[in-house]
């Protein structure tokens, strides 16, 4: 199977538009990638959402931002505007009527195709746009779980959510997305809401950013724990934001943190997942853009820190410089290997021992957030990196060690300015042909055992 279908990989590096630093155009060049799609940079438009009912208001937006909404006719709801307009200083901005976000992570959402009712999780929420998108998608119904590893771009996430006022149907926890294990609430077979007219602490409120003084200590105890435990158990979730029909109001906080197993995930967990992988960012044009003005060393600590690119990809684990002994695939263990850098053959096999399937965050964030969702229910992996370490190379090592996994057709794509990804059924955004920033787009469902 060839995996350069869909993106160039034939050419040298060449002159791009912003001055790469040499350590990412080797990255680049280790990675097969072809440095000129950061050439037509500064001609890549900056994508803006408008906020449903926000319609009427078009002419007006238009004349705030002094420029014409160009619309993405592939995309409901997505305008196009020039590079260098600039949107948070605007009213229709501050007073949420528009969004910023790129076309190609408004597409992943769309990929999911939230119907009314759905629970959502969102596994690696932060910073938002995707968050709010999906909220906006399920209007008053279902509800949507939003996670993150990091509590300050998880607040940012609040922060946006009661900007837009979307928070009604949502929660928010800070916790590893690798380990996370809530299920919807009202899903539990044994979940009841109470009455909250009693003075029982363990009842949850309506929320209010103001912690009451129970939540104070136990935060304290948290903190004191953590310094002092060498245990590596992850800590439970923190709960930093709920809404009044998320389903927590009413709920004991026992029964809400209550983890369940497997087969019960299989009828109580999620309808529709989405994992917007952590990655190396370097599909994203205007990401790569802000090093200009942060700074090259900035980058090289941020993007390409040797133990943070090890960590987000799977094929690392893999040796390049001698042939394995490959023989036909013959069990669910069975891995495929690059046949040789910076070209990867996904038909190169190799099968591990048991116990030695090498695990990058990327996939560990893919695998639990499969194990989250229901008998039938579908699940949306993408990342902003173009190499297929962090793609292609997860996701068939992902189907190879599950195998109630199935890839399904994005039928949306069919329109979208995209290309075919290196696997049959999944997608790619590139800043060349797409006129987006980068992005790669995987669509699973989870079959009965």
């Amino acid at each position: 199977m060839d995996l350069n279908a869909g993106f160039d990989l034939s050419q040298e590096n060449s002159v791009s538009g912003l001055p790469l630093p040499d350590a990412f155009v080797e990255f680049l060049k280790e990675n097969g990638l072809d440095s000129s799609a950061y050439a037509g940079a500064e001609t890549i438009p900056r994508y803006i959402r408008l906020k449903p009912g926000c319609e009427s208001q078009l002419m007006d937006i238009e004349t705030e931002l002094d420029c014409k909404l160009e619309k993405v006719d592939w995309l409901p709801g997505f305008f196009s505007i020039p590079s260098h307009i600039q949107i948070a200083s605007t009213n229709a901005y501050r007073l949420g009527k528009i969004y910023g976000m790129d076309a190609a992570s408004g597409a992943a959402v769309m990929a999911l195709d939230v119907t009314f009712g759905d629970h959502v999780l969102d596994l690696c929420c932060a910073p938002g746009a995707k968050l709010c998108m999906l909220a906006d998608l399920l209007g008053n119904s279902g509800s949507i779980t939003g996670v993150d590893v990091a509590q300050h771009r998880l607040a940012a996430c609040r922060t946006m959510l009661q900007k837009y006022r979307l928070g009604d149907q949502c929660r928010l926890f800070v916790a590893d997305g690798t380990t996370f294990s809530l299920v919807p609430v009202g899903s539990h077979t044994d979940m009841k809401l109470c009455s909250i007219d009693g003075q029982d602490m363990d009842i949850f409120r309506e929320w209010t950013s103001k912690r009451s003084w129970k939540d104070r200590k136990d935060a304290a105890k948290k903190k004191v724990g953590t310094s002092t435990q060498a245990s590596e158990e992850p800590l439970e979730p923190e709960l930093i934001f709920y809404g009044r029909d998320s389903g927590v109001v009413g709920a004991q906080r026992t029964k809400l943190f209550r983890t369940v197993d497997d087969n019960e995930i299989s009828t109580s967990g999620y309808d529709k997942v989405i994992v917007d992988a952590e990655c190396t960012h370097d599909g994203s044009v205007k990401h790569i853009q802000k090093f200009e003005y942060w700074g090259w060393s900035t980058f090289q600590r941020r993007v390409l820190d040797a133990k943070r690119t090890q960590n987000l990809t799977c094929l690392q684990a893999f040796s390049s410089s001698g042939p394995f002994p490959l023989r036909p695939l013959s069990s669910r263990r069975g891995l495929a290997l690059p046949a040789a850098r910076p070209v990867f053959d996904l038909g190169a096999v190799c099968l591990y021992p048991p116990g030695l399937v090498p695990v990058c965050r990327p996939l560990a964030l893919l695998t639990n957030g499969f194990r989250l969702l229901k008998v039938g229910g579908s699940l949306v992996y993408s990342t902003c990196s173009l190499t297929v370490s962090q793609n292609e190379g997860v996701i068939k090592l992902f189907l190879l060690t599950n195998p109630s996994a199935e890839l399904m057709k994005i039928d949306a794509a069919d329109k979208w300015r995209c290309r075919c990804g290196g696997i049959a059924r999944t997608v790619r955004f590139d800043p060349k042909t797409s006129q987006t920033s980068g992005l790669f787009i995987a669509k699973f469902t989870k079959l009965a055992c």
